[in-house]
């Protein structure tokens, strides 16, 4: 899960940049970067950490020009080293340089190629860089003169060799902005405009909120397989680029990766996560039509939406029971089982008079490994509760996710090969609630009609681009249980060592 954004103004784009970088934090916390195009040269400045710190004055202040793009990271597999922050940039043809949302699921396949026969160069374990190659190489088969129709016939190619779920964004030097969206529309990407005294802004983004912040009006998604070019003019150009474009948008979007306050596929996130409140709340009624909840308390922020829908639906008391310390990084993307069990107690801190002697009914967007609900569990009964309950507005979270969301090994995933009950039992919940997975589409549905499939892998096991199998599965798990990341962020922090030694510079 990244966050991508391309601008195209008559006036500077650094500060819009940032501003939409912000507000997609949420998307990747790992690392920020910016790069702008001024007077036929790049201008770059990456970085691990949030946006605010990786952006001061100084490096704003060199950004110039009046195009850019920016991406906010985290990494789904390989080191989070400051080497694989993006955007990436190649030389050649032209000059290109590329941000990316997602996972190709043939990198490795695409590395072998870039290298025998397209004789390029992979520098980094990124899939990102390997996308950015792979555009490049069929771009450069147009000739010197790019026409609209060049682009969309590389953006073309780029799809026939890869597969995966990607939204991708880049710049071309003295040419345009170009963005793409993989043929199953798996990542999310939109565009819109501004008008401004010279013309017309452009911007494109992973969420429509970024639009938003910048005054922007959202046209639309970009349907699956579909291309945008805006040229030097401001013009914008679209096209359909995939041979058989479907739409299987993830759902887990909906569920917890996007703000409350996006549009995704011409539905709103708030309205879906209200929806899915509402029918966790008919299960709760129809299974255990006699409870005794005496309170609804949501799992912060997430899980809000819903949780007040529940409440409402079941006509019990909602509370807020936990204040947040919005400081903490999200803990499921946290390299490793300690620092997630710590992160817990530093983020949430338990209002005690909210669950003194109640039967609460906690609620929370989605179950991943357990770790947290079982630790917010414990802190319920401490605060005085007499029974918890836990309700998930997601269904059991079950296989690993190959599509840029960084879901932990199968045997790390709390619900794999467990029955709902036997989840609840460890986590230490009285009495557990999964949302059913056609009520969750249903939710979407009934939001926007013509959302008719979605990628629901996390859930169903179910790969909507077909190349997913046991092979690749183990190699997934291999690079991305515990185990692995720790060696990695070791080998990261060697490195690290190494170079600065090497600078003269005191670690």
């Amino acid at each position: 899960m990244c966050g991508i954004v391309g601008l195209m103004a008559k006036q500077a784009v650094n500060q819009g940049i940032y501003d939409a970088l912000t507000v997609l934090q949420h998307r990747g916390q790992d690392a920020a970067g910016m790069m702008t195009w001024n007077e036929g040269r790049f201008l770059l400045r990456k970085s691990n950490g949030l946006v605010r710190d990786v952006f001061h004055t100084r490096h704003m202040s060199r950004l110039k020009g009046n195009l850019g793009i920016g991406h906010v990271r985290y990494p789904t597999a390989g080191s989070s080293s400051e080497a694989e922050s993006q955007p990436f940039y190649v030389n050649s043809p032209y000059g290109i340089c590329l941000a990316h949302n997602g996972n190709l699921t043939n990198s490795e396949q695409l590395k072998q190629e870039l290298f025998s026969s397209d004789l390029r160069h992979i520098n980094t374990s990124s899939d990102s860089e390997v996308l950015l190659n792979v555009f490049a190489h069929e771009l450069g088969k147009q000739g010197p003169h790019l026409a609209p129709g060049d682009i969309f016939d590389a953006v073309r190619r780029v799809h026939r060799r890869c597969r995966g779920g990607y939204a991708a964004v880049a710049m071309i030097n003295g040419v345009g902005l170009v963005a793409f969206r993989d043929p199953h529309g798996i990542r999310p990407v939109v565009f819109g405009t501004r008008d401004d005294v010279n013309g017309q802004d452009v911007m494109i983004a992973s969420e429509s909120v970024a639009l938003d912040v910048g005054g922007f009006e959202l046209h639309r998604d970009l349907g699956p397989g579909e291309a945008i070019f805006v040229d030097m003019a401001g013009e914008i150009h679209t096209q359909q680029c995939a041979d058989h474009p479907q739409l299987t948008s993830c759902i887990f979007e909906h569920v917890y990766l996007s703000r409350p306050d996006s549009i995704l596929d011409g539905a709103y996130v708030y309205g879906t996560r209200m929806q899915m409140g509402r029918k966790l709340g008919d299960r709760i009624q129809s299974d255990w039509p006699e409870h005794d909840i005496d309170v609804v308390i949501p799992i912060p922020d997430t899980s809000r939406t819903s949780a007040l829908e529940l409440a409402q639906h079941l006509g019990v008391t909602y509370r807020e029971g936990f204040m947040k310390n919005r400081y903490i990084g999200r803990t499921f993307i946290m390299p490793g089982q300690t620092q997630r069990k710590k992160s817990v107690r530093q983020k949430l801190n338990a209002i005690d008079i909210e669950f003194k002697d109640k039967n609460v009914l906690l609620v929370d967007d989605s179950i991943v490994r357990g770790t947290t609900c079982k630790q917010i569990i414990q802190m319920a009964r401490e605060a005085g509760a007499r029974k918890v309950y836990f309700a998930s507005a997601a269904p059991p979270v079950r296989y690993p996710n190959v599509y840029g969301i960084d879901m932990p090994a199968a045997d790390e995933l709390i619900a794999h090969g467990r029955s709902e009950a036997e989840v609840g039992e460890l986590i230490g919940a009285d009495r557990i609630f999964y949302q059913n997975l056609d009520d969750l589409k249903a939710a979407c549905r009934d939001v926007n009609p013509a959302l008719t499939s979605f990628d629901c892998s996390v859930f169903d096991g179910n790969y909507v681009t077909g190349d997913i199998d046991a092979r690749y599965l183990s190699d997934l798990e291999a690079s991305r249980n515990d185990v692995a990341k720790q060696e990695q962020s070791a080998g990261h922090h060697a490195l690290v060592g190494m170079h600065n030694q090497e600078d003269g510079i005191d670690d």
